[in-house]
């Protein structure tokens, strides 16, 4: 039997999880009597977990305030895209040269991972396609066998699904878009094709790009507000 979740882990957890999710947008302004009621702890635990996430760049606290939630900025899309771009291009690279039986391996789990974005899209399950397509992305880095590499990755993830979140917000149309530019990516993996994997990578990255960083121009389609969110009032 496994013990219990400490207080302060399910406040992070919680409170992460709005953030991700888009419940709680950057601008927002949250305070620890919010999430302590929400949750039925004292204020305490979640003081702790406010500083988790300041320290990981998601809160900007004000003592005696609250925490206000951290935009995602122009120069935090720009680095995460140049970091995919470097590592992504560089796994493809060594995957190619692992011999035919590590490429198709990929190429068989890339298609699955296809089947699942296809089904997401038909369901419109934009949060679900998002974390699919980190998942889709992440196969790649992953078969060329970097454990390092893999790990920043990895800790990319929280970035990408909150840029994921606002693509989607601004461009209805990039899901399908991505859908068929990941379908283009794994023919050219299969082909071997590093020069132009490269290439429509490249410009796979830029559609994210423009996605993100346009104006919104669908306001109504931001996320649906969580109930940290439903009042602004601060402790």
């Amino acid at each position: 039997m496994g013990s219990a979740v400490p207080t302060s882990e399910r406040a992070y957890l919680y409170t992460k999880g709005q953030i991700l999710d888009g419940d709680l947008a950057g601008g927002d302004l949250i305070s620890e009597g919010m999430v302590s009621e929400a949750l039925g702890m004292s204020r305490t635990p979640v003081r702790e977990a406010f500083l988790r996430l300041e320290a990981e760049g998601l809160l900007r606290l004000y003592p005696k305030r609250g925490a206000v939630v951290v935009p995602v900025s122009d120069k935090e899309v720009e680095a995460v895209l140049e970091t995919r771009e470097l590592v992504e291009s560089f796994a493809a690279e060594k995957v190619a040269g692992l011999g035919d039986a590590a490429l198709a391996r990929l190429v068989r789990a890339l298609r699955e991972q296809l089947e699942e974005q296809a089904r997401l899209l038909e369901a419109g399950d934009g949060k679900g396609y998002i974390a699919a397509d980190h998942a889709f992305h992440q196969l790649i880095v992953g078969a060329a066998d970097n454990p390092i590499m893999l790990d920043l990755y990895v800790r990319m993830r929280d970035r990408q699904q909150r840029m994921g979140l606002r693509a989607l917000a601004n461009d209805d149309d990039r899901l399908r878009a991505t859908n068929q530019e990941h379908i283009h990516l794994v023919e050219l993996l299969e082909k071997g094709d590093v020069a132009e994997y490269r290439a429509a990578l490249r410009e796979h990255l830029g559609g994210t790009r423009a996605a993100v960083l346009q104006p919104h121009r669908h306001p109504q389609a931001q996320p649906q507000t969580g109930s940290i969110q439903d009042s602004t009032a601060v402790d």
